[in-house]
């Protein structure tokens, strides 16, 4: 049964876990928040659906349903979803927050769910189950996934999706959020890094092909934390629990040995060989940094069974991230700077006051605010993120200021490297080469083969843009190690502000809402008093 919104109506399910949270309640929360669009005009899944999402996420639009797209208006699936999760006012309704929650507090939420895990658990049946497709009957083209750029090599399935494999050791789930590109009826090529979770999964297989399962469609929790690079110890259903507080609801697949959630909208299994014989072209692909990336072998996964909810909604999204077009990954970037902040803090490095993983960059560049505490602290943050698993993708360049400096705020940085930072004094080092990402085109493609070293390689930058304790006191100063910075003194400013009417400037001197006297360092939000 469908509601008058054209989304499943749940209040009548015979199955009371079927209220749960799932893509359709998420797309029910959107709709009551002007957060969903319908778009039932033709369209046409080769480039036109990618440059639509393209330019509704530049413009912070709302989520897309494509209901009405060119060749698939009868096929098994004819629903497209996206630009669910791709702006700050997206996150905040899935979290809960006020509208008016700054990026810091939207972090300072996250590290404290991330902190408190909340288990799956496993149900006997769920909507997933309402088809089965085996046999001769698979065939990935009956799904409305686009071309998203003219460039990609093929139609890109794998996008915003959680693909889940287990440790064969400890039996622990791993959901990632790896890309993939149909290659035939039955088969999708798969980017797969040996330096990544799935890499070492299968590792542990090899020669054995690995058993995969790919969620399409399910509470966007999922794709925000199979994008996050969680320690190897945690397991991202327990992070999509803390999320929603409560426990995930999960099924087993019945040709691999793995679980996904009862109310996703499509889940694929198969295996995935290792055997290089057997690896084909995959790509070229727009991805995350904003370049075209080159083709290259790539394994396969064969699938061996698809299920799907009755008119299933696929789920799916764009890459490519330049100045002023992100798209759903940026987003994510609000749960890798919490998870990177928590395992700082585990290690037990104090002192810090705010971190960003810059969206434009997806978390290349990594920002610490600090309280600096003693001499080397911002190389001893550096040194630790570059030691994480979750390295090869992120932290390439790591910038360190103090709490004056807003990391969320480009021109308080500016000072700050203009400022406080002298290279001839070890303010910037240089730390390599190392692993890194093999999709920066920085590096030149012989030396970022993933295939041939098992990752991409990077020489990684810290630039310690704090205030320099080798700069002895002077009287004038007092026990400061750095000169002061030029302020008014707060009786002048209370004197203008009480007279700012008076003088007929004709500027506002109060908060937005007319409440509050502002103050100079207020209206600039760059160099709050430490």
């Amino acid at each position: 049964m469908t509601s008058t919104t054209g989304l499943p109506d749940l209040t009548n399910s015979a199955e009371p876990d079927n209220a749960g949270p799932d893509l359709r309640s998420w797309l029910a929360t959107l709709e009551a928040a002007d957060q969903l669009r319908r778009v039932t005009v033709p369209v046409d899944w080769n480039e036109e659906i990618g440059a639509i999402t393209r330019a509704n996420l530049s413009l912070g639009g709302p989520a897309l349903l494509f209901e009405n797209i060119v060749g698939h208006t009868s096929t098994r699936c004819t629903k497209l979803v996206t630009s669910a999760l791709g702006s700050r006012r997206q996150i905040r309704l899935m979290l809960g927050l006020p509208e008016d929650t700054s990026d810091s507090r939207i972090v300072a939420h996250l590290r404290e769910a991330f902190k408190n895990p909340i288990p799956p658990r496993v149900v006997e049946t769920g909507p997933v189950r309402e088809n089965i497709v085996e046999g001769a009957d698979i065939n990935l083209h009956e799904l409305p996934v686009p071309k998203w750029h003219g460039e990609d090599g093929g139609r890109y399935i794998d996008t915003y999706c959680g693909v889940v494999t287990q440790d064969k050791a400890t039996g622990r789930d791993n959901i990632g959020l790896y890309r993939g590109m149909i290659v035939g009826r039955d088969k999708i090529a798969k980017l797969l890094v040996p330096s990544q979770g799935w890499g070492g999964h299968m590792a542990e297989y090899k020669p054995e092909p690995m058993p995969v399962a790919v969620v399409y469609g399910w509470h966007d929790v999922l794709p925000f934390c199979a994008g996050s690079p969680f320690p190897k110890s945690v397991c991202e259903w327990d992070m999509m629990g803390a999320l929603l507080g409560r426990p995930v609801d999960l099924v087993a697949c019945e040709s691999v040995p793995l679980h996904v959630p009862a109310s996703a909208e499509i889940v694929v299994e198969g295996y995935i060989d290792p055997d290089p014989a057997n690896f084909v072209m995959e790509g070229p692909f727009a991805e995350y940094p904003g370049f075209i990336g080159d083709a290259a072998p790539a394994p396969v996964l064969r699938v061996t069974r698809i299920t799907h909810r009755n008119d299933p909604l696929l789920r799916g999204t764009l890459e490519g991230i330049r100045p002023g077009m992100l798209n759903e990954d940026s987003i994510i970037n609000f749960a890798r700077s919490a998870i990177t902040w928590n395992a700082l803090d585990d290690l037990g490095i104090g002192g810090i006051t705010d971190l960003w993983m810059t969206e434009v960059t997806n978390g290349q560049n990594t920002l610490v605010q600090i309280q600096k505490r003693y001499r080397g602290h911002p190389q001893q943050i550096a040194a630790a993120l570059w030691g994480t698993g979750g390295a090869v993708w992120f932290h390439k360049n790591v910038v360190v200021v103090e709490e004056d400096i807003d990391v969320h705020d480009p021109a308080a940085l500016d000072w700050a490297m203009s400022y406080r930072v002298n290279a001839g004094l070890g303010d910037i080092a240089f730390f390599g080469p190392g692993f890194g990402s093999s999709l920066d085109p920085s590096t030149p493609p012989e030396r970022n083969d993933a295939n041939k070293y098992g990752a991409g390689e990077w020489t990684r930058v810290l630039v310690d843009a704090t205030r320099s304790w080798e700069i002895e006191p002077r009287d004038a100063w007092g026990k400061r190690r750095f000169p002061p910075t030029d302020r008014l003194a707060p009786e002048l400013e209370a004197r203008i502000a009480a007279r700012w009417a008076e003088y007929g400037i004709g500027i506002p001197y109060l908060d937005e809402a007319g409440r509050e006297m502002l103050t100079l360092e207020k209206l600039s939000r760059r160099f709050p008093a430490v």
